[in-house]
């Protein structure tokens, strides 16, 4: 009979753009003993985390909870409760996850429209606009930040024209949640997704989602009671039912509710997780978690241009917590990679689709986001850059760092 060893994972420093390391006290939390799912100690754990959820998405939606599954689960679970087949949805696409939004966008029956712009851009609001005009969407689903090119789409001006069209906007903020402003309410955003793996510092699983008003009301027009929790018979509502079952937001938000309505046996640990990952970030404060992530990616940026790499993007929307980096000519990015992983216990990320090959992903997020794992990064690339015989001119990467954190006083 085959015996395996005990699981012990490598202690690595992750600088990806997610996942990331995850915060100790987080894992501590999932370690907690399982409770049922309605017993009234459990329910009032998942109370909390909606009240926290809510000051996290800054908004005063009734409706904040996670969807349980990875990243992916919330944005398909909130575009195949809000997309019924035959509506028009407008995806503006400047990276790949604006082709994941497409893709499932037509899974879910709709005629979809899309505007392209270079991978390393944003669109400028009035482009989004413009084609909405012409479109005339029943949704507008787009990326906030796209982790592929490093880049952050401004939304305001988006969400105040999809409230003048009677359109819904949907927004990805899967990379941005606990790490850059998601404002919710201020920026009329009707429904946004969240990730776990992030900012937030919490292992992948579970998806933060909220929705408003407008969004809860196509969902209600679409409801449908499960066949065996009907009291009596139920039809339909005016629009298609939402053809899945696990991921149906008008199912999940009843489970969610005071009323209890059983859809699923709740990821005990996963919610334990989630809750201790928001009260840290609560705890940190929103305003301060987002200077400590701009305040380390510059001093990734001062690091990687005093080593002479040059930055991939255009720097007006690059998004604070993923820098991405060209790969030097002649060097294999991919060998670069292994050395660091293998030698130093640093993982940084490749790429997608055009720019595979071409850049590397480095993300500053979260629990990950530290000093110590800038310099140590910084020096780890410099000295594996140089095993490659790229010409580094040895220690200006962290003395430049260092000179980043001095003058704000750490």
């Amino acid at each position: 009979m085959k015996r395996y060893e005990d699981l012990s994972p490598s202690l690595r420093c992750i600088m990806t753009p997610g996942p990331v390391e995850v915060d100790p006290r987080v894992l501590r939390a999932m370690s907690f003993p399982v409770l049922g799912q309605f017993d009234p100690e459990f329910t009032g754990i998942m109370n909390e985390t909606m009240e926290m959820l809510r000051e996290l998405f800054a908004t005063g939606n009734q409706w904040a909870y996670p969807v349980d599954g990875t990243s992916r689960s919330g944005i398909e679970a909130v575009m195949v409760s809000l997309i019924a087949p035959g509506d028009r949805v407008l995806v503006p696409v400047y990276g790949r996850f604006g082709h994941l939004l497409h893709e499932i966008a037509e899974r879910c029956g709709a005629e979809v429209h899309t505007i392209e712009t270079g991978w390393g851009s944003v669109f400028e609001p009035g482009e989004i606009i413009a084609a909405m005009k012409r479109i005339r969407p029943d949704v507008v689903a787009l990326v906030h930040g796209e982790t592929s090119t490093g880049r952050v789409q401004p939304l305001a001006e988006i969400g105040q024209a999809c409230r003048e069209q009677d359109a819904l906007l949907i927004v990805d903020a899967v990379a941005t949640i606990g790490g850059i402003p998601v404002r919710t309410d201020a920026w009329k955003l009707d429904a946004v997704v969240g990730g776990t793996q992030k900012c937030l510092s919490v292992p992948a699983g579970m998806a933060p989602v909220t929705y408003n008003a407008r969004a809860e009301a196509k969902l209600l027009k679409r409801k449908r009671v499960e066949r065996g929790l009907r009291g009596g018979e139920v039809q339909p509502g005016e629009h298609s039912f939402v053809r899945s079952n696990y991921f149906d937001l008008s199912m999940l938000q009843d489970y969610w509710s005071p009323a209890r309505l059983n859809h699923h046996t709740e990821m005990t640990s996963m919610l334990y997780a989630l809750r201790e990952g928001l009260r840290l970030v609560l705890e940190e404060g929103l305003e301060a978690r987002y200077a400590r992530h701009k305040l380390h990616e510059q001093a990734l940026v001062a690091g990687l241009t005093a080593m002479g790499l040059a930055l991939y993007g255009d720097p007006d929307c690059k998004l604070t917590v993923v820098t991405c980096v060209l790969i030097p000519e002649g060097i294999d990015g991919e060998a670069v990679r292994s050395l660091l992983l293998e030698h130093f216990g640093i993982e940084i990320a490749s790429s997608f689709g055009p720019l595979k090959g071409l850049i590397w992903r480095i993300g500053t997020m979260g629990f990950s986001c530290r000093e110590n794992n800038v310099l140590r990064l910084l020096g780890a690339l410099e000295a594996a850059l140089q095993r490659h015989g790229y010409p580094v001119a040895c220690g200006l990467a962290v003395q430049a760092a260092l000179d980043v954190y001095e003058a704000d006083g750490g």
